[in-house]
């Protein structure tokens, strides 16, 4: 396979490239492009990254980077489907073997797992266990053209990363990953539409001193019951005020930022949704 590391998927990798900085690489991931040759590039843009010894990482020069994009570096393995078929189970196995063995060149080991719309039931069930319980130090990628083919229990042990332009929630949930939020939150938060413009609602007519911002509050008390949705909304009205910052509305930006920032300590000392509801608020009350 030709593999071009000058060409990988510059939002994704913008992402991975803060995830790893930070050393928050997760150890499974599932790549979701129409391109899937993108998808690879990406993949192994990271492994270089993760093992470059040049000075501007990657540099796509230095012999570790020739190694992996070459195919030759023994950290760094690509299973793709036997006769452009499937993915069979003796595959899923040849990793499981591998997995037990320790990094040979590199800190940590990087799995590609190519076309995994076609993993056999079988090789899916085997992928299971690798995905739950990786023995040595190593990160999995899973890349496919197409989510809907992929079993929901390999995509709730994974952290989805979509390449399809535009695509409902990809922004969304890269913001909730770096914020702490697991794949299974992101899972159960799904849609989050109707309750984004609920807090939005709210947001406003707090700036604004309206005094039907006590009624939002209530209503969303009523309306969000789940720990992982008050969890997002919370992380949406920082990121309103946030926003309001960075166009220059430092007054209402600031304040509702410090206010939130009290929730926080409130929410540590377990005081009820509603009830913060009730006190965000009134602080804003004119």
């Amino acid at each position: 396979m030709l593999v071009d590391i000058t060409n990988p998927a510059q939002k994704q990798v913008a992402f991975l490239r803060r995830t790893f900085e930070q050393g928050k690489l997760g150890h499974s991931y599932l790549f979701i492009d129409i391109n899937e040759q993108e998808a690879v590039n990406t993949a192994y843009w990271l492994a270089c990254l993760s093992n470059c010894t040049g000075i501007e990482k990657p540099d796509g020069t230095c012999k570790n980077c020739q190694q992996i994009i070459s195919g030759n570096h023994p950290d760094v393995l690509l299973i793709e489907p036997e006769n452009k078929q499937s993915l069979s189970i003796d595959q899923i196995r040849f990793l499981k073997e591998e997995l037990a063995k320790s990094p040979v060149q590199s800190p940590i080991r990087f799995f590609f797992i190519n076309q995994s719309e076609k993993l056999s039931l079988p090789a899916a069930n085997a992928l299971l266990n690798l995905l739950e319980e990786p023995i040595a130090p190593v990160v999995t990628i899973l890349i496919a053209n197409n989510v809907n083919q992929i079993l929901p229990t390999i995509k709730s042990r994974t952290q989805i990363i979509n390449f399809v332009p535009n695509s409902q929630n990809t922004d969304r949930n890269e913001k909730l990953i770096e914020q702490g939020f697991s794949q299974n939150e992101l899972e159960e938060l799904d849609d989050t539409t109707n309750l984004a413009k609920l807090g939005k609602y709210f947001y406003e007519e707090m700036v604004e001193q309206n005094p039907l911002a006590l009624v939002s509050a209530h209503q969303l008390a009523d309306t969000v019951k789940s720990r992982v949705k008050q969890d997002y909304l919370w992380f949406l009205l920082k990121d309103l005020a946030q926003k309001d910052i960075d166009s220059g509305n430092l007054q209402s930006g600031g304040k509702m930022l410090k206010d939130l920032l009290k929730i926080d300590q409130m929410r540590c000392s377990n005081v009820n949704f509603r009830n913060l509801l009730d006190y965000l608020a009134l602080q804003w009350k004119r």
